[in-house]
């Protein structure tokens, strides 16, 4: 009787191991999928999906949605203002455009890389994104022309922090207000999902991040000469 009760669990604990395996495939079984990194756990067709749905889960929302604390390193020099990875430094009119690319496991609080005052708060669609030209790297691949621009005046010239979105991610938040006052490393706002970041500074503040690095906001140092 007891061999008998012990068969009878493996199979059903058998079963309903493979039951799961197979709603889940091709995607990691909820049983393994705890002890995988994040890429590994939430692949990116699998979160791509589930926004077609809607329907994100909740073991998924509550990883994207983690807000950690950050330290901004001490003495002067702008912080980046968002997690990813660095596509771009291109120069235009004596702007530099450090364009940071978040992915969906990213961080996505956005965060002010110096203390100043917000002195304009501006959402554009469309039309300012055709207006200013689809050929800057950060605009040209966009299928969902969204962004929001935050402009912080700071002791040391006038700086501005764009949220833009992408298809999957259209929603966009800030935490601030005109002529409210910010300092390093406070957060200033958040995207819904995978997109871009991009921190607008003069073009003679030299840089210390390089294409292709990843920084942390409101911990990497993205330049020291702000002279």
């Amino acid at each position: 009787m007891t061999v008998d009760l012990i068969d009878w669990v493996v199979i059903t604990v058998c079963v309903a191991v493979i039951v799961l395996w197979v709603k889940a495939f091709p995607y990691p079984s909820i049983l393994i999928r705890w002890l995988l990194p994040p890429k590994k756990r939430w692949p990116e067709a699998q979160i791509r999906g589930w926004l077609l749905k809607g329907s994100p889960p909740s073991s998924y929302l509550s990883f994207f949605n983690r807000d950690p604390e950050r330290i901004a390193p001490a003495g002067h020099g702008l912080v980046a203002p968002a997690d990813g990875l660095v596509t771009s430094l291109e120069c235009r009119n004596g702007i530099r455009y450090v364009v940071i690319a978040l992915t969906f496991w990213d961080v996505h609080v956005q965060r002010s890389p110096e203390a100043g005052r917000v002195s304009e708060i501006s959402t554009m669609g469309s039309e300012f994104m055709d207006g200013e030209g689809r050929d800057f790297a950060f605009l040209a691949t966009k299928a969902s022309p969204v962004q929001m621009r935050i402009v912080v005046q700071t002791a040391f010239g006038q700086i501005a922090i764009r949220l833009i979105t992408s298809f999957a991610a259209r929603r966009l938040e800030s935490f601030v207000m005109v002529g409210e006052s910010v300092v390093r490393g406070q957060r200033i706002g958040k995207i819904m999902l995978g997109s871009t970041v991009v921190l607008e500074i003069p073009e003679r503040w030299s840089v210390l991040v390089r294409e292709g690095g990843r920084v942390r906001a409101g911990e990497t140092l993205v330049t020291m000469d702000l002279s």
